[in-house]
């Protein structure tokens, strides 16, 4: 089993670092009722996506401003 180059943005990526974490059977059949409800057949990518989608989301909360939401409302 090798590993799958993509590309983005043109530059050519290997992943080569692996994840691992563990579920409870509910969380584990949740998700799988999920990934058949809307066809899903690429698990790793959805859950790369996913989490990834989370992070950025995140830190774009928290990214600093140079003013305060008060501040910017007036």
């Amino acid at each position: 089993m090798g590993t799958k180059k993509q590309s983005l943005n043109g530059k050519t990526r290997t992943r080569n670092k692996k994840v691992v974490f563990t579920l409870a059977d509910e969380e584990y059949e949740f998700i799988l009722f999920y990934l058949k409800k809307y066809k899903i057949t690429n698990r790793s990518r959805w859950y790369r996506e996913t989490i990834l989608a989370h992070v950025l989301k995140s830190m774009e909360k928290d990214y600093p401003t140079l003013f305060d939401e008060n501040e910017m409302r007036r």
